[in-house]
């Protein structure tokens, strides 16, 4: 349950990314009818659910003195190269995340890290209600 809950978390903040950043995009597969656009976001969510799993807890390690050494700001440049990367699998597969560039990447990343909070919010208390 608590990891369809983030799924859509993310496919959510996902959506309002694009939706602000103009050089973050997501191409829906098929017509682009409402239930494509929305199959297309959930794919996207869950393809960067699973790079920011392996890759990025891998380049989190590698990079541990750089966070340390920028208190944490490394942590954009790396969340707009897991973006990045997500774009290419996307791209790979005829449909999905497009960035422009590096620099709307990170603003991406960072667009997308609020909005996730944000969310993240309003969410987890109920969650955590269901808990108990």
């Amino acid at each position: 349950m608590r990891f369809l809950v983030r799924l859509v978390v993310n496919a959510v903040a996902l959506w309002l990314t694009t939706l602000i950043v103009s050089g973050v995009t997501v191409v829906p597969f098929g017509t682009g009818d409402t239930t494509a656009v929305v199959l297309t976001f959930l794919l996207v969510a869950f393809v960067f659910g699973l790079v920011n799993a392996v890759v990025g807890t891998i380049i989190r390690v590698v990079a541990f003195p750089l966070y340390v050494l920028t208190l944490g700001l490394i942590s954009l440049v790396v969340n707009a190269v897991l973006l990045l990367i997500v774009a290419g699998i996307s791209d790979a597969m005829g449909f999905g995340l497009q960035v422009e560039s590096f620099g709307w990447g990170i603003v991406g990343a960072f667009v997308l890290a609020v909005f996730s909070w944000l969310i993240g919010l309003f969410v987890r208390p109920a969650l955590d209600r269901r808990r108990r």
